[in-house]
């Protein structure tokens, strides 16, 4: 029998797995060790899977499935078919433009598609054309160059005069058209960006001669459908349908910073007719929402008014501003809009009308309920004193009319003035109507629903208690109390 003798080597060995075997059991026997110990593993695991497969070429496992494109036109063409490059630095303007070439030759057959599939597409300003759907796929962004030496000038809009910052030409559109009919904006929820941060540092600058571009804007067209995408980073107004009918905004989200991104207007419907605006989620630089109809005497010449506009199911947000605004360019009309099912969050005001004299038209046939607000500074304002005009050849004797408007449904919290109605003897507001309204308040002075020659009823009890101006009825509509001093004026700008 051979006699088997243990190296120092051996004995350590066997130590070690002897004290290994010893260890297991303790640390397995704690369960919450164990489940964040094959948690760290199966994440580690797949880490390194995806990794691998990006660098051996399976990009579409890091980023998820490529979700298919709809063919919603009879003819879809991709981006690339036409050369582009989407690594966010070939510019890819003659791309586009050879793309919407090819689809304004298609109108007989039902027009054409465009899709943008994922990447970065960066690109000067382009038009678009009748009978084009323009689909954004998931994780495409198409970028706007920040040159603007790239940005065509165009003439001033007719209702305005000039340039809205500038006398003479104005910049164009990252995305733009004019005279078209049937057309679709839409997506995966892809995104369109105009890198508007170096246009509002030049514009603080006073660097720029002309007034700025919007990200995207339709002139003189109908039919028009614009959903489910991402617009951000305008470097002025973002969307901006002038002078259309029959307009559908569906889906968008619109994003800027909330302060610093000056005049990043949102939507701004301009002399539309027929328009709904629902579902949308907007946080931006000035008004999420501004509906408009021209400047002073331009705007009383054009003609055009903003009418049978719906706007619902909102979610907004403006630090510097108002979450939806009308004016103060409504020089051709207002009338019949509704606003409902809206809430306004961590904003300066809520919901406003702006106007002066000089504005002449008429803002009439209000409509605005079930609104929330949350932490918002001023609820209501109705302002007739927004004295900005386009130069000195407007007519001081040109006012406005501002009737029929109606706030029901209207609650929140965190507001520090829930209502500032300020009229004028010149300008002032006729039939306004509040009722089922409840906001809870941050501030605590008397004064806090404030009014200016306005004439309107109160139909229920409200808090915060209203003003004098208006009368009180019943929930029945049966008259309590008739006020004899509508032109009392409690307005203060000190809180």
């Amino acid at each position: 029998m051979v006699e088997t003798i243990a190296s120092p080597l051996t004995s350590r060995f066997n130590y070690q797995r002897l004290d290994l075997k010893r260890c297991v059991p303790a640390f397995l026997s704690s369960h919450k060790i164990l489940f964040t110990f094959l948690w760290i593993a199966a994440f580690a695991s797949v880490f390194l899977w995806q990794r691998n497969a990006v660098r051996g070429g399976f990009v579409a496992f890091w980023f998820g499935p490529v979700r298919p494109i709809p063919k919603l036109r009879p003819v879809a063409f991709n981006l690339t078919d036409f050369g582009a490059v989407g690594d966010g630095i070939t510019l890819n303007t003659e791309a586009f433009e050879r793309a919407v070439s090819a689809i304004s030759k298609l109108a007989r057959r039902g027009g054409g598609q465009l899709n943008v599939p994922r990447g970065k597409w960066l690109t000067a300003p382009f038009n678009l054309t009748s009978h084009m759907t323009l689909f954004l796929a998931e994780d495409a962004v198409i970028l706007g160059i920040q040159d603007e030496k790239y940005w065509p000038l165009m003439p001033p809009l007719p209702s305005y005069g000039y340039g809205r910052e500038h006398p003479g030409p104005r910049y164009g559109s990252l995305i733009h058209g004019q005279n078209l009919r049937d057309i679709v904006i839409t997506g995966h929820n892809g995104t369109i960006d105009g890198q508007g941060q170096t246009w509002w540092k030049k514009y603080r600058q006073k660097l720029l001669n002309h007034t700025r571009g919007p990200l995207v804007q339709i002139m003189w067209s109908s039919d028009i459908v614009i959903m489910n995408i991402t617009l951000r980073n305008s470097p002025f107004w973002t969307l901006h349908p002038y002078d259309c009918k029959n307009v559908t905004i569906r889906n968008v989200t619109i994003l800027a910073p909330i302060f610093e991104a000056p005049n990043t207007d949102g939507i701004d419907p301009d002399s539309c007719e027929d328009m709904v605006i629902e579902d949308c989620y907007i946080s931006v630089g000035d008004d999420a929402i501004a509906i408009k109809s021209g400047w002073d005497q331009y705007g009383i010449a054009y003609g055009r008014p903003s009418t049978n506009i719906l706007i619902r199911n909102l979610v907004v947000r403006s630090m510097v501003s108002a979450g939806i605004s009308i004016g103060s360019e409504m020089s051709g009309g207002v009338s019949s809009v509704t606003v409902e099912n809206l809430l306004v969050w961590s904003s300066r005001r809520a919901v406003r009308i702006k106007t002066a004299p000089g504005r002449g038209a008429y803002v009439r046939n209000i409509t605005y309920r079930n609104l929330t607000f949350d932490d918002v500074r001023v609820g209501i304002v109705i302002k007739t004193d927004y004295n900005e005009h386009p130069d000195e050849g407007y007519d001081p004797k040109a006012v406005p009319t501002l009737q029929d408007i109606r706030f029901s449904g209207i609650h929140g919290q965190g507001v520090r003035v829930p209502v500032r109605m300020h009229g004028s003897e010149e300008i002032p507001i006729r039939n306004v109507t509040f009722q089922d309204m409840s906001v809870g308040l941050t501030y605590k002075k008397k004064h806090i629903f404030q009014c200016a020659f306005v004439q309107g009823r109160v139909i229920g009890t409200i808090f915060p208690a209203p003003c004098e101006n208006l009368d009180r009825y019943d929930e029945q509509g049966k008259l309590v109390k008739l006020s004899v001093s509508q032109n009392i004026t409690d307005i203060d700008y000190d809180f």
